[in-house]
């Protein structure tokens, strides 16, 4: 089970453990620079995990002055697709980097056949005729010894033979398979004579039908490492019983010694990583789509308005370690808060109207300046127009406050953000006892920037100028599922997915500025969150996305280390 990992942020940095390899290999004169790669199958879109890997093969690259592929793992053609490929490609841009050679499993097919045929001249791989259900009972299990087939007896020129028929489809998929001759005794079930090769009559998204037998993962991916020069090559910790297979066959088939080494996969709470898991989110239609909000995709988290740079923060801050953890999605999210914090524009939206008239103003409509971002030195301003009827929140009155309230009552005084001081004087209400009106008046002398009144007050209100107001949409996003550890839950993960990670609420007042903002601008909505733009938008309907909340509503433990 992983471990709960907390905030926890430190000033200093210490080298992590890959990194500490590549240093010692460089100082021994092992590497003269290194070569990492990123190789994903096409089969799915990236999600953040993926991201925690681009930032590691991406960073050290960059860090030691070396060079990092970009390989599609394109060797199951019924699960990948051209779609897959470019979203992939647009993921890694996003984020920042760039590869130095964009490479595919299939560029090597040919290359990889002929290590197969060295294998079978050196009497170290035969084609087995088995079923996958006998090859599976003929391993035998952890604890007892696996016994090899008859098929293993065949000699070099047989499987030669069978191989290339194979290479030309004269068998069905599944009648042979080119089997690895290693030891059916090893205490490591992956080195029980491992399948090589394939049988799969598809249609490959590259090859298209030149070929129908295509390599399994752990031939496929060491021989491309190899081929590639990779010198570290990065994997995640499920990988570590592949690894005595993949230098068993650098070493048979005599070729560039790639080495692998292997780092904790990211698990972050209330979400799934799994493509198995996230594939059927999305047929299921619990989700919209790969790119729905929720979603831990790197492309749903670019819809709901996360940034590269909080993505990178946040695999930095994270580390690398040797051990499965559980990070908390507050760390992501803290990260997400500071970048936008820094480079959101503000604006003011009202999502739950209550009407102030504004009984001594006697002009149609008064500009007053108010700064886009307070958090940055040199921002800017922009004029928002101030009329005689405007909309404050509903939640911003009280007709009956309680002590230490500082919001508006009847006869009490507040500020309204950039403008100026209102006092209730009137409270409207329709036949059923609502409230629906107040009426107010203001006080010239207290304009924002220019307050002579003396008047003192202890609560300021975002507003809108009904006249003015934009109308749009907003889309309330919280996290996807209610529990903390959703892949060590009893029941079936769907069940725990949360009713109320979407509000949507179809009519907000938006200060006119919000019109002329465009798509690639962040937006903290006063007092509200931070938002952005949805794709979904139209010039006659805005659509926001919440991205972030202004404070971790979930209340989760924050631990400052300094």
């Amino acid at each position: 089970m992983p471990t709960k990992k907390l905030f926890i942020m430190s000033e200093e940095k210490s080298l992590n453990f890959i990194e500490e390899i590549i240093e010692k290999d460089l100082a021994e004169g092992k590497h003269e620079t290194i070569t990492t790669r990123f190789p994903p199958e096409p089969n799915g879109y990236l999600h953040i995990g993926h991201a925690k890997s681009i930032c590691l093969n991406f960073g050290l690259a960059i860090k030691y002055g070396g060079s990092t592929n970009l390989r599609f793992d394109d060797t199951n053609p019924v699960t990948e697709e051209t779609e897959y490929v470019e979203s992939i490609k647009e993921d890694i841009k996003w984020l920042g980097f760039n590869w130095a050679n964009e490479f595919y499993a299939s560029d090597y097919f040919e290359q990889l056949y002929q290590f197969a045929v060295k294998l079978i001249n050196k009497g170290l791989a035969y084609v087995d005729d088995s079923t996958s259900e006998e090859i599976a009972q003929q391993k035998g299990s952890p604890t007892i010894p696996g016994v090899r087939n008859k098929f293993a007896d065949r000699t070099i020129d047989e499987n030669l033979q069978l191989f290339t028929e194979m290479r030309n489809g004269k068998y069905a998929d599944g009648k042979k398979v080119l089997r690895a001759k290693v030891d059916m005794s090893s205490p490591n079930m992956h080195m029980r004579d491992p399948i090589l090769y394939r049988i799969k009559h598809a249609h490959h998204h590259r090859t298209g039908d030149k070929w129908c037998i295509y390599p399994m993962y752990d031939f496929a991916h060491g021989q491309s490492d190899s081929i590639e020069k990779i010198t570290h090559s990065i994997c995640t910790l499920e990988f570590i019983p592949h690894r005595e297979l993949y230098n068993w066959l650098i070493e048979k088939l005599e070729i560039f010694p790639s080495h692998q080494y292997e780092f904790a996969r990211l698990n972050v709470t209330y979400t799934v990583m799994s493509k198995r898991k996230l594939l059927q989110l999305v047929n299921e239609k619990h989700v919209t789509g790969w790119d729905d909000p929720r979603m831990p995709t790197i492309c749903g988290m670019r819809r709901r308005g996360y940034g590269a740079a909080a993505l990178r923060d946040f695999c930095d801050k994270i580390g690398i370690a040797k051990r499965e953890n559980l990070i908390d999605i507050g760390l992501l999210e803290f990260c997400v808060r500071e970048e936008l914090n820094k480079i959101a524009l503000r604006r003011m939206v009202v999502f739950n109207p209550l009407k102030i008239t504004i009984t001594n103003f006697d002009k149609d409509v008064e500009f007053v300046s108010i700064e886009d971002n307070p958090e940055d030195e040199n921002t800017t301003h922009r004029q928002v127009p101030f009329s005689k009827e405007i909309y404050i929140e509903q939640d911003d009155f009280m007709e009956v406050p309680p002590k230490k309230y500082f919001r508006l009552f009847p006869g009490g005084k507040v500020r309204l953000k950039g403008a100026y001081i209102i006092q209730c004087d009137e409270v409207v209400k329709d036949n059923a006892g609502n409230v629906v009106e107040l009426k107010c008046t203001y006080f010239p002398e207290s304009k924002s920037g220019n307050d002579t009144s003396g008047i003192q007050v202890k609560g300021t209100l975002h507003w809108v100028s009904i006249a003015h107001a934009v109308n749009a949409e907003v889309r309330m996003y919280d996290r996807l599922f209610k529990v903390e550890n959703v892949a060590e839950a009893e029941r079936d993960f769907k069940d725990y997915i949360n009713p109320n990670s979407l509000e949507i609420i179809n009519k907000v007042y938006a200060e006119p500025a919000l019109a002329k903002d465009s798509f690639d601008q962040r937006f903290q909505f006063l007092r509200k969150g931070y938002f952005c733009l949805d794709k979904d938008s139209t010039t006659d309907k805005l659509i926001f996305n919440r991205t972030v909340t202004l404070k971790d509503t979930w209340a989760k433990e924050v631990k400052k280390v300094n």
